[in-house]
């Protein structure tokens, strides 16, 4: 079985407050493209303006460190293929790991079930995030990728500090956020996968996230 675990990207969708909305056009209509191909052959060629943070995406070292790897330069091995595990986040917004799971070499997702509300206002406002400490903790344990299905791996005051940024990026784990589906998704036993597009320069960028369960 294979499980969705993205938000669709549609036009003017808002993801993050103050990152622009995407805009989707065209290049070449199926109209104009009767000109271009043989008569009964056409296409449609479109364009899509959008920010590296739009929907569900994926954050390399290169996202807060200059000289970190970006998305051309994280290996696959690191983004696809990942044996997964769930953690059931329950409680305070604050995400605060037990240390008794073995993280080790795994996409470690955490389900806060705010994903419901993506979308809608109450997303921006009082959203589930990992505590520093724990993010530490993932680091030294060896995890090999952190996601979220909330607005931030970390909590976002104006202009504060970014820890789980901060110490999961520098340690080489890259990020998902704005994940979605994972309450589909059982504890442990599945395969992760979130690639992005090897572009040069950049650290961020949307993926299709989804699992492959047995």
């Amino acid at each position: 079985m294979i499980v969705e675990l993205s938000h669709r990207i549609v036009d003017g969708m808002v993801t993050y407050p103050g990152i622009p909305a995407p805009t989707l056009g065209v290049h070449l209509s199926r109209e104009d493209s009767r000109g271009v191909y043989a008569p009964g052959t056409e296409f449609h060629i479109g364009m899509i303006t959008l920010a590296a943070n739009t929907g569900t995406y994926l954050d390399t070292p290169h996202h807060r460190y200059a000289d970190g790897p970006d998305l051309s330069q994280v290996p696959l091995t690191k983004l696809a293929d990942l044996p997964g595990l769930v953690v059931r986040a329950q409680g305070p917004r604050e995400v605060v790991l037990d240390q008794t799971l073995d993280v080790r070499g795994k996409a470690v997702l955490i389900h806060t079930g705010w994903d419901r509300h993506f979308g809608t206002d109450a997303y921006f406002h009082g959203h589930p995030y990992l505590a520093p400490e724990s993010a530490k903790w993932l680091a030294d344990q060896g995890a090999a990728l952190v996601g979220i299905d909330s607005l931030n791996i970390d909590d976002t005051p104006p202009h504060g500090e970014r820890p789980a940024h901060t110490i999961l990026l520098q340690a080489g784990i890259p990020l998902v956020e704005h994940l979605t589906g994972l309450a589909e998704l059982p504890g442990e036993g599945f395969r992760f996968h979130a690639a992005p597009p090897m572009i040069a320069g950049m650290g961020t960028f949307p993926v299709r996230a989804y699992a492959i369960v047995p």
